[in-house]
């Protein structure tokens, strides 16, 4: 289980000069790690390889721990994270950590959940700061898969969903 070390309220983006940041490099695109001396604070697709990376033994741990899941080794990953949000987002961040690998809840079976409109559990998807390790690519609408905020778009979650479910690539 991944070991919450805070997951802090809106204000201040824990984003600041000098953090620790790395990079690997998977089938269909970069991704960075960033993190505080404390935990994983951003994970972000890329489209092209991260210049600006200072190394940290946390964010070499991130990155082994990426590497196991993307070679299909590791299936719940167990690094300290701190993710910036409202209670909100933090709650619907919660959810998404509570779903295992290889299935999905849809928006609305979230949104009845926490009793909230589907929409608002969309917004809270898009704000995650620490994709893939928060899955939010695990939540999925009715009869589509909804959206996902990445430089490299819908294409990163369909690929996410698929290395899960044993697929591979479909395209």
């Amino acid at each position: 289980m991944l070991q919450h070390v805070d997951i802090v309220g809106t204000g201040t983006p824990h984003r600041e000069e000098g953090m620790a940041t790395a990079a690997l490099q998977t089938e269909i695109g970069w991704i960075e790690v960033s993190a505080d001396s404390d935990a994983i604070t951003h994970l972000h697709w890329r489209g092209v390889q991260p210049q600006r990376l200072q190394s940290s033994t946390l964010v070499k741990e991130a990155v082994k721990q990426l590497q196991a899941y993307f070679d299909k080794r590791l299936m719940q990953f167990d690094v300290p994270i701190a993710a910036d949000g409202t209670g909100f987002a933090r709650d619907v961040w919660d959810v998404m950590l509570s779903i295992p690998y290889g299935q999905t809840l849809t928006y609305g079976e979230v949104a009845t959940r926490l009793n909230a409109p589907a929409q608002a559990v969309g917004q809270a998807c898009g704000q995650n700061p620490i994709a893939i390790i928060i899955p939010c690519h695990r939540i999925v609408g009715t009869n589509w898969l909804g959206g996902y905020s990445s430089e490299l778009g819908i294409n990163a979650k369909e690929y996410l969903l698929d290395l899960e479910r044993g697929q591979g690539r479909l395209f």
